[in-house]
């Protein structure tokens, strides 16, 4: 279902006016829909069962993705989980009501004191450390014993994949600082009875984001799979990590989804494990990117010879992805003025050439004061912003299922 249509040439997400949210409400703004995000969230949660990938599977929604507060708690109050990377995004998950065992923590530069605070969150700690390094075990098992616990870690592969996505996400090739090899995880097989505060529960994998192909994501988790056939006693879970792309456009929400799950349940039938351990998932975009917008206005045009320029409000400090990735999102009126479609320079305001929301795009002409929507931010949109240029970060506007708003300032 699209949240984002036309009505009389008027532009509604989930149903509201786009227009008048703008009369209350400064521009540049991201506007979520609650109900998109949940309506994600159960498709995901509906085609893992149909894949029969585990009744116990779990959801752990990456914060990275986007961190807003009411969007989380609604997720958590489904029961989803998170994946966190840092101490803030740890702490923002226990804020909205993620359950401490339903958390786990990745990423390459853990410090003591997220260490710290991840296993004092209670009384088991979090749900697991996904380890990227034997130093890191270390460190963790070190703090483990001085605070008198026992730390539930999972080993992250890197399966040495090279995913088809852009190279800034890819993440599960030798040559990238994520996971450990092979090898290296089967010698640590060998004396991980030597880590007295260390309980060795899963092991994970992440090789990517925005990922449309899957032959490499089949064969990480046949990789995944066949190196707990080595684990010195049978796995609690196995972590499959995230990076389901999205149609950005033709903005189909549940865009090769049963393709990814095909894949995983392919992957794990032909690693022919002799039990079943617990599935976990870390899916951000696929979730939340449909779930938000990010809505500009056009400050003035302007005809440089052949070039026709639209220059907004918002800028690559708002919504990074196009400038740093030469990303491509739909981009639409607010509304529909029948003027014939012209090759645009959609730029915004910030001193640099690459702050860019497109270049030649075909869209109506359009004039000063004139509503644009970036369609699909919902992830990675605020949570990369910034404020470059001194500029203040865009308010965040949520639509609940309530038909409330729920403004979060910065």
């Amino acid at each position: 279902m699209s949240y984002l249509n036309y009505q009389k040439k008027e532009l509604f997400f989930d149903s509201v006016s786009i227009s008048e949210i703008a009369k209350k409400y400064p521009t540049p703004f991201y506007l979520y829909s609650e109900s998109a995000l949940l309506s994600q969230y159960k498709a995901f949660q509906k085609t893992v069962n149909q894949f029969e990938l585990g009744e116990d599977h779990l959801i752990c929604f990456a914060l990275k993705a986007n961190p807003n507060p009411f969007l989380l708690e609604s997720l958590f109050k489904l029961g989803a989980g998170a994946d966190t990377v840092s101490g803030g995004e740890l702490q923002r998950a226990l804020q909205c009501g993620c359950d401490p065992q339903k958390i786990v923590f990745s990423g390459v530069g853990k410090t003591r004191q997220e260490i710290e605070f991840a296993l004092g969150c209670h009384e088991l700690g979090i749900y697991s450390f996904n380890v990227e390094s034997i130093e890191e075990l270390d460190l963790i098992n070190t703090v483990a014993k001085e605070m008198n616990k026992m730390a539930r870690v999972a080993i992250r592969l890197n399966p040495k994949v090279n995913a088809k996505t852009h190279k800034f996400i890819s993440t599960g090739y030798k040559t990238h600082k994520f996971g450990i090899l092979k090898e290296d995880i089967l010698e640590l097989f060998t004396k991980i009875n030597s880590y007295d505060s260390i309980k060795l529960v899963g092991l994970s994998i992440h090789i990517g984001s925005q990922l449309t192909d899957f032959k490499a994501t089949k064969k990480a988790v046949l990789e995944v799979c066949k190196l707990a056939l080595h684990a010195p006693e049978p796995l609690e879970f196995i972590d499959f990590g995230g990076g389901l792309g999205v149609d950005y456009k033709g903005r189909d929400p549940e865009y090769k989804l049963n393709e990814y799950m095909h894949s995983l349940a392919e992957g794990i039938y032909e690693a022919e494990l002799p039990y079943h351990p617990r599935v976990l998932f870390e899916p951000g975009r696929f979730l939340s990117a449909s779930a938000g917008v990010f809505v500009t206005k056009v400050i003035r045009t302007k005809q440089s010879d052949k070039v026709f320029f639209a220059i907004v409000d918002g800028g690559m400090n708002d919504f990074v992805r196009t400038s740093l990735y030469e990303a491509y999102h739909k981009i639409i009126p607010v509304v529909e003025s029948g003027e014939k479609k012209v090759a645009t320079e959609i730029v915004g305001p910030i001193c640099e050439t690459s702050d860019s929301f497109a270049s030649g795009r075909k869209i109506q002409k359009l004039k000063a004061d004139e509503l644009i929507v970036v369609c699909d931010t919902g992830a990675y949109g605020h949570s990369m912003s910034s404020t470059y240029n001194l500029r203040r970060r865009p308010i965040e506007l949520t639509l609940t299922t309530h038909s409330d708003i729920v403004v979060h300032e910065h």
